[in-house]
């Protein structure tokens, strides 16, 4: 535990009133989505970046590890205090500072949460595309931290792709800022691309500048089922052959199909194997020429049935599947690991089908859904970890799973990033140089190596633990 005289030092910079050791509030910042929990000593709230200079300025005075927080929403243990030490919750830092509707940008605080900013500009007429499936409830700074992804960067891009520039505390205390709001900027390395993505290794955003677009007049939503997974896959080339590229390319494969089924009474006939639910969006006059010439383009690969919804309720009754997934996916079995490689969309179709092997040789169920569009596959793992021997059939499944999709030229993480749950498997797919080339900039960047310690690079000499 923190000294007295550390606490007592933390209330003098944040206030007593965002400062607790209450053993049940830490509990409450302890976890994430990968039920994993590391309880903290101490948990924080700053509310100006000034506050949070000071707090790591006293970390690295006494050697405090700092763990960054937004909603603490992640599936790979970024946010997770492994060290004990002090979590920064950026929750206070919620404010949108500025909407320009002239140059199409906004500025915002980290504790924004993405649906409520999505809300917010698409009242102006304007659009943030990025949308992860915790938009509900994920803030905007834990968004740039993992670079975050969604159902519709197959047509717009992940987080990265919209943000501009940053405001940053550094490891050391210091603040920084990269890029701006300019479209365009050269000057010097591009830092605002380093720390999108960091995990919060490498400094506390604390400011966001953000891309906006204007907002689509409209949308129309198509659910299409397939008599098998190479059927709808070639439907995703096949519509991006035929210049049309898509909101999203949501598919499930049969084994999800059972799930939704039992868990939602979803009327599908026995033949589906496949679903694609496309979203076309843009001028209304050409969604139903598109929506047409989609349909025409899949017609020949072993569609089943088309349903296009003609309203807004319509297409959410559609959207409400794809949503249904993970509750339902607890009829299969109670333990969920999931994971979210990316393979060229081209070979989706053999990475189930070695996926399907990988949950035969190992004796587990395993059911996979995800974003056909940009080959991002959830493959989820499930298992009951009250059985003895299931937990490392899962440990050597998922294991199987990287090496498939990294034999495909994919990647073990399209959106989740690595935190402590794939950090082990780094070795799989980064080479030793490549490796210690990303170890070097933590190393110039946090001396004394007090932010998020042993996320993404397993430090061997201070491991994590303390884990349940």
């Amino acid at each position: 535990m923190l000294s007295e005289q550390i606490i007592s030092e933390l209330k003098s910079i944040v206030g007593k009133h965002n400062v607790t050791t209450e053993k049940a509030d830490r509990i409450c910042y302890s976890y994430d989505a990968t039920q994993k929990s590391f309880l903290p000593d101490v948990v924080v709230h700053p509310g100006t970046a000034p506050e949070i200079c000071d707090i790591l300025k006293l970390a690295n005075r006494e050697r405090i590890p700092v763990f960054p927080r937004g909603a603490g929403s992640g599936f790979s243990g970024g946010s997770l205090p492994t060290r004990g030490g002090i979590v920064l919750c950026t929750e206070r830092l919620d404010r949108i500072l500025e909407i320009d509707e002239d140059n199409l940008i906004a500025t915002v605080e980290p504790g924004v949460v993405t649906e409520q900013f999505q809300k917010e500009v698409e009242k102006r007429g304007l659009f943030y595309p990025p949308d992860p499936a915790s938009l509900k409830f994920s803030t905007l700074g834990g968004n740039v931290a993992e670079c975050a992804g969604g159902p519709r960067c197959v047509k717009y891009g992940v987080t990265k792709d919209f943000i501009l520039g940053l405001e940053v505390v550094t490891p050391t205390g210091d603040i920084i800022t990269t890029g701006g709001p300019t479209m365009k900027g050269v000057v010097g390395y591009d830092l605002t691309k380093l720390l999108c993505g960091s995990e919060g290794t490498l400094g506390i955003i604390t400011r966001i500048v953000i891309k906006l677009l204007p907002l689509p007049e409209a949308k129309q939503t198509m659910l299409v089922l397939f008599d098998s997974i190479d059927g709808a896959a070639q439907a995703v080339s096949a519509i991006i052959r035929g210049k049309i590229i898509p909101t999203t390319l949501e598919f499930m494969d049969g084994r999800t199909i059972d799930c939704v089924r039992q868990a939602t009474g979803l009327e599908v006939p026995e033949e589906a194997r496949a679903v694609l639910i496309i979203e076309v969006d843009g001028d209304r006059e050409f969604l139903d020429k598109q929506v047409a010439r989609i349909a025409e383009i899949i017609r020949p690969l072993g569609v089943v049935e088309t349903r296009v919804a003609t309203t807004s309720e319509e297409s959410e009754a559609l959207w409400q599947i794809r949503r249904s997934v993970s509750a339902s996916l607890r009829k299969v079995n109670p333990d969920k690991f999931n994971e979210d490689i990316c393979v060229p969309r081209s070979k989706v179709p053999e990475m189930i089908r070695k996926v399907d092997a990988i949950a035969e040789r190992h004796g587990v169920a395993i059911v996979n859904f995800g974003h056909a569009g940009d080959g991002n596959i959830h493959v989820n793992i499930m298992i009951d970890k009250k059985i003895p021997g299931e937990l490392e059939k899962a440990e050597k499944a998922i294991e199987d799973v990287f090496k498939g999709a990294l034999e495909l030229g994919g990647t073990m993480s399209g959106e989740h990033g690595v935190g402590i749950a794939k950090a082990a498997y780094i070795p799989l797919e980064i080479t030793p140089l490549a490796a210690e080339y990303m170890k070097s900039i933590k190393r110039a960047l946090d001396p004394n190596n007090i932010l998020n310690p042993g996320k993404i690079f397993l430090d061997e000499a201070n491991p994590a633990g303390r884990g349940e």
